[in-house]
């Protein structure tokens, strides 16, 4: 339990942001609400009398110091990241402080590591990218998966999702990645991230019981593809998709999550089953649990404590299965995951 550190949510008024700030306060930690509006932000202070209200803009830097002032660390959970993580990243080296995103962009990821792991390293401080329910739990479950192997020839990861409901934030990204695609789809093959104009697969995904078969649609990627291959020797990482989940994200109809229960949670349900070969032998690993933007905050802050109280392997840009101990990780969320591992 953390006693009153102070940790800045840039974008704290977002549908994932509103989770960390109420995981930060149940960790004991005090937020800063920051973010791009100000209307916002007040409105959400509303919730939580007490907590301090810093706006700040991507454009201003000053106005990200300020928001960064006395902190000692800062979650980014305000996307589009390829318009936010960079600046946020700035402020954060000049504060001196750890910065941890939730970002699903596989380009604003990837951009992370080209861009900051030189000064991060130099700075001696921790950035770890997409540490949230897409990059995050799929590199825990791999590096986990993976045990004493040191290279692996393919690594799959199947999410079993019964439906999606993006929020804005999902949507804004997701139109940002397209456009910097140009409409192209990516995948990561032969050690690389490939462009591609190929149709997408529909193969059945054999699902630990209780789920069982499902449909799925392949080389539906994921930023999996960034974070898994940046420490681990595996050539080829793939990622599946539930049909429903599909469907749920590509409709333009698709109303945004509907809070059922007394956390704010979506009646969303979620089985990631990962599975890593190296010749014949296989080894796999599953987390179930309710909600993906909801476990992104677990995520999130559980990564923040143990860099402030040094439980890390490395410093500069890391994914999550570098910078920690991925089995311990993993066990530390069963609050809000059931884990399995199966070598």
């Amino acid at each position: 339990m953390a006693t009153g550190q102070t940790v800045t949510v840039y974008g704290a008024y977002g549908h994932t942001g509103r989770f960390v700030v109420a995981e930060l306060r149940e960790r004991g930690f005090v937020p800063v609400l920051s973010g791009r509006d100000a209307h916002k932000l007040k409105a959400l202070a509303n919730e939580y009398p007490g907590l301090q209200v810093r706006p700040a803009a991507v454009d201003e830097p000053a106005s990200l110091d300020d928001a960064l002032a006395g902190a000692v660390a800062v979650i980014n959970c305000a996307g589009p990241f390829a318009t936010t993580s960079a600046p946020v990243i700035e402020a954060a080296l000049r504060a001196e402080i750890p910065y941890v995103d939730v970002a699903a962009e596989i380009e604003a990821n990837a951009d992370t590591f080209a861009r900051f792991a030189d000064r991060a390293r130099d700075a001696g401080t921790v950035i770890v990218p997409a540490m949230a329910f897409y990059g995050g739990l799929g590199d825990l479950l791999a590096t986990a998966a993976m045990g004493d192997w040191t290279e692996a020839d393919e690594a799959h990861i199947a999410y079993g999702l019964n439906s999606w409901e993006p929020t804005e934030g999902t949507r804004a990204a997701g139109k940002v990645s397209a456009e910097r695609r140009g409409g192209r789809r990516v995948r990561f093959r032969n050690g690389q991230l490939e462009y591609h104009n190929d149709d997408l697969p529909t193969v059945k995904w054999p699902f630990p019981d209780p789920m069982g078969p499902r449909t799925v649609v392949g080389e539906f990627t994921m930023t999996d593809v960034v974070t898994i291959p940046s420490h681990l020797a595996i050539p080829e990482v793939r990622t599946y998709m539930t049909t429903e989940a599909v469907g749920g994200i590509l409709s333009p109809d698709t109303p945004a999550p509907t809070a059922v229960d007394d956390h704010g949670r979506s009646a969303q349900t979620f089985l990631v089953d990962l599975v890593v070969r190296s010749g014949n032998s296989e080894r796999r690993a599953a987390a179930r649990g309710q909600d993906i933007y909801a476990v992104t905050a677990p995520l999130a802050v559980e990564a923040v404590h143990r860099i402030l109280t040094g439980q890390t392997r490395t410093v500069g840009v890391a994914s999550a299965g570098e910078l920690f101990d991925a089995p311990g990780f993993l066990r530390a969320l069963s609050p809000h995951i059931t884990l399995e591992l199966r070598p």
